[in-house]
C-alpha cells in the first residue's frame, strides 16, 4: 500500500499564552518542542495507521523567539518512509496577529516508528511522490540518513583512534589532557 505525502500532512495553531513563556517573556523552547513532538505524533500516526514513537529528533535549530500573544501555525509532512520508520519534516511559524508578520521560528525533522498492539514496530504505507518538492524532501532525508549512518559507524568502531582526530581540535578553545595511557 503506498500513500500520497498530501493524505497525512498535518496544520496546527495556537495562540502562545504567558503560560508558555520563560524567565525572559519568550515562549519556552521546551514548550514548542513538546508541540513539535505532537505534531510529529499526529502526521506519523495518520500516516501509518498505527501507534507511532519518537525514535530521534535531527537538529532543531531555533532561529526566531517566539512571543507571547503570537499565534504559532505547525506544519507537518512525511519526507521519508522506511519499513517501520518515517522522517515527519516540521516547520513552526509565528504570526503577529495585528500586524501579520510571520517568522520561520524552526524546522526539524522527527523520526517516528510505527508500533502494533504489541509494542513491536510495524510495516508503514510506502509514500507517493506527486511533485518535485516532495521528491527534494526525500533525497535530502536520504542524505542525513545515510551521513548519520556513517557518522555512526566511524565513531563507534573498535578501531577508531582519537590520534586521528586530534588534529582537528586546533583552533577550538579547547585543552586537552588526557593521561598518557589513555587513546
Amino acid at each position: 500500500m503506498y500513500k500520497t505525502v498530501d493524505a497525512s500532512r498535518i496544520q496546527i495553531s495556537q495562540l502562545m499564552l504567558p503560560s508558555h513563556s520563560n524567565f525572559s517573556g519568550k515562549i519556552h523552547g521546551g514548550y514548542v518542542l513538546n508541540l513539535m513532538d505532537q505534531i510529529a505524533f499526529a502526521c506519523a500516526s495518520k500516516h501509518s495507521g498505527a501507534y507511532c514513537v519518537t525514535a530521534s529528533v535531527d537538529t532543531v535549530d531555533f532561529i526566531n523567539p517566539i512571543e507571547v500573544g503570537e499565534l504559532v501555525t505547525m506544519k507537518a509532512s512525511v519526507n521519508y518512509v522506511g519499513k517501520t520508520s518515517m522522517v515527519i519534516g516540521i516547520r513552526v511559524e509565528s504570526e503577529h496577529i495585528q500586524t501579520g508578520e510571520i517568522k520561520h521560528c524552526n524546522s526539524s525533522y522527527f523520526t517516528m516508528v510505527a508500533k502494533d498492539e504489541n509494542s513491536h514496530p510495524t510495516e508503514v504505507p510506502g509514500l507517493i511522490l506527486n511533485d518535485k518538492v516532495e521528491v527534494k524532501r526525500f533525497l535530502k532525508a536520504l542524505t542525513r540518513i545515510k551521513t548519520k549512518r556513517q557518522r555512526q559507524a566511524e565513531f563507534d568502531s573498535t578501531s577508531f583512534s582519537l590520534q586521528n582526530y586530534l588534529k582537528e581540535l586546533e583552533g577550538y578553545r579547547v585543552k586537552i589532557e588526557l593521561p598518557e595511557n589513555q587513546e
